[in-house]
């Protein structure tokens, strides 16, 4: 029988833990300067892959259970997908709207001084 912790398995805390950890790196690595700013994106990957990972493939039970549990069907599996993947394009979208506002502002010259 697996451990469960207010309803909810460990990887729903081993997960909740990884996204708290990286995002501390997140805010320790924004406060660096120069090249070390940029070990954002590899922390945000990994805990990415951590996280897919974690849910896409699951622990099977240690020991098998003899008895005949009632099966659950999951009716809105599609729908649940589909909510992801809109989810997914906007966040994609909106990391391309913010390349022309943030990435690409210009810096202006400021003007030399004449007497």
């Amino acid at each position: 029988m697996a451990v469960t912790i207010l309803g909810v398995g460990i990887g729903v805390f081993l997960i909740a833990l990884i996204w708290i950890v990286s995002f501390f790196l997140f805010l320790v690595l924004s406060r660096a300067s120069g090249a070390a700013r940029l070990l954002v994106i590899p922390v945000f990957l990994l805990a990415v892959i951590v996280t897919v990972t974690l849910i896409f493939f699951p622990r099977t039970p240690e020991s098998p259970s003899l008895v005949k549990d009632v099966t659950i069907v999951d009716t809105f599996f599609i729908g649940r997908y589909v909510l992801l993947s809109i989810l997914a394009l906007i966040f994609l979208a909106s990391l391309f709207l913010v390349l022309p506002f943030y990435i690409l502002e210009p810096i202006y010259a400021k003007p030399l001084r004449t007497f």
